[in-house]
């Protein structure tokens, strides 16, 4: 090149420079790049079987922490505007408590037009007796007369007239009553419906509700107006896969973790298994997980020890369950 020395060939000397300078920046980037090989213990321990699981035949499965009762989700038989909300989540209720109420005016002001109603059927009935008996008294004084001509006939047959009507709106008046007493029920029957009351004793688990929120009792709430069960005790729903279901050691009791937490592990005891298998809900994020599969649904109540404060309605769990030995006849 026309820039460089006479001496200097940049083919034989300048070219191979630039290439062992652009060799040695090359092995530098590959090696600062290569990821971090170093052994490190996992933030979390993965779940693992322990004690006379640890080296005993099991099944593994995952599931779910749930209220005993199940959760009751709490609607309202009719459409209205909610006035009070009585409860918040962790409050404990007994069996019948009211939990919320819905506007009711106007179910009241049916109820108080009923019990007018009933009111003036009560004194129709007390004018038509009187009226009747009146009469039935005219009529008897006519019917003993020893002389028959001493009255007329179109005084006995008016007399007779007049028991006959005053017999007839009594009747009605009866009728009247019945019916403003069943108008009445009716109007009681609504109010009380607008009270909504707990299902059975339990806990609160969620309000979804306010005061001044309108409930409708079909397509208008996509969620629960209030979540509840019975929480003491806690029961976990462990799913088991089909092709495990037939290893699973019924009437054992089950190692379980809350998920995240494999240093904490209680013994739950064998409450049933569900009658159905179920298309699988739950994920567990392996990456071996199928999702086409079907599971067994096991149940499990956990004991009411202190290490039972550490599992929530809703949160999930890992299960170790004792597994029938192969060629075991059960």
């Amino acid at each position: 090149m026309a820039l460089l020395p006479s001496n200097i060939s940049f083919s034989r000397q300048i070219l191979p420079v630039i290439a062992i300078i652009g060799l040695i920046g090359a092995v530098f980037y590959v090696v600062g790049g290569l990821p971090n090989r170093d052994t490190a213990e996992p933030e979390q321990q993965p779940p693992k079987a322990t004690g006379a699981l640890a080296n005993a035949e099991r099944v593994a499965g995952a599931g779910i922490v749930e209220p005993a009762s199940e959760v009751i989700d709490i609607g309202s038989a009719l459409s209205g505007l909610v006035t009070d909300v009585r409860v918040i989540p962790g409050d404990r209720v007994e069996q019948g408590q009211p939990l919320f109420l819905v506007d009711d005016r106007a179910a009241r002001s049916r109820l108080a037009e009923a019990n007018a109603a009933i009111r003036e059927a009560r004194a129709a009935i007390g004018e038509a007796q009187t009226a009747q008996s009146t009469a039935r008294q005219q009529l008897a004084l006519y019917e003993g007369l020893s002389d028959p001509a001493a009255v007329s006939r179109a005084e006995v047959i008016r007399a007779e007239g007049e028991a006959s009507a005053a017999a007839s709106r009594l009747n009605v008046a009866r009728a009247r009553l019945n019916a403003a007493q069943a108008q009445a029920a009716s109007a009681r029957t609504e109010i009380e419906r607008l009270t909504i009351r707990a299902p059975i004793a339990g806990e609160i688990l969620a309000v979804n509700i306010r005061p001044g929120e309108f409930v409708a009792t079909q397509g208008g709430n996509s969620q629960p107006f209030i979540q509840m069960g019975e929480t003491n005790p806690l029961h976990v729903r462990v799913d088991i896969d089909e092709n495990e279901a037939v290893r699973v050691d019924m009437g054992a009791s089950a190692i379980v973790s809350p998920r995240g937490a494999a240093q904490i592990q209680v013994e739950a005891t064998f409450v049933r298994a569900e009658p159905q298998v179920v298309p699988k809900r739950s994920l567990t994020n392996s990456a071996a997980e199928r999702v086409d599969v079907r599971v067994l649904q096991l149940i499990y109540a956990l004991p009411q020890t202190g290490e039972v404060a550490a599992f929530r309605v809703g949160q999930q769990i890992d299960a170790f369950i004792p597994a029938v030995e192969a060629g075991d006849g059960e």
